[in-house]
């Protein structure tokens, strides 16, 4: 123990990153574990997909969707989608497959979505790179 404490003493620098980057593991898996939405590998994805009940929400830029898109995905840009979740609300129990391109800004729609009250919200895991990573097809507008 005396060697810890000594080491602490003259290796601050150390000791302080040391547990700076064990605070930021601690809260990233905390993040991980309190989610109320579920990742959603592409496999999975499309067997949900494929039901006739699922709702598929792109939250890409209009720009990004010209490159095209999952068939049938409702498109709802991130930054108007708190004013325009209402388009939503008659879909609360149904299942709902949130994408973006890699999979990162999806994660805050799916918040959102479960703030208000969805039950089924999935994030596709790794977003539209995934998808076509697995050669699956996309839609022109």
């Amino acid at each position: 123990m005396q060697e810890y404490l000594e080491f602490a003493r003259t290796n601050p620098l150390l000791f302080l990153g040391f547990f700076a980057v064990l605070g930021l593991i601690i809260w990233t898996e905390y993040g991980r574990f309190s989610r109320k939405y579920k990742m959603l590998p592409v496999n999975n994805a499309v067997r949900l997909i494929n039901d006739d009940k699922t709702i598929v929400v792109d939250v890409r830029d209009d720009s990004e969707v010209e490159s095209g898109r999952i068939q049938g995905a409702k498109h709802i840009p991130l930054g108007s989608f708190d004013t325009r979740i209402g388009e939503l609300d008659k879909f609360k129990s149904d299942p709902i497959v949130v994408y973006c391109r890699t999979g990162n800004r999806s994660g805050g729609a799916c918040k959102t979505l479960t703030a208000a009250g969805f039950q089924n919200v999935n994030n596709l895991e790794g977003g539209l790179v995934a998808w076509e990573t697995a050669s699956l097809p996309l839609a022109k507008r």
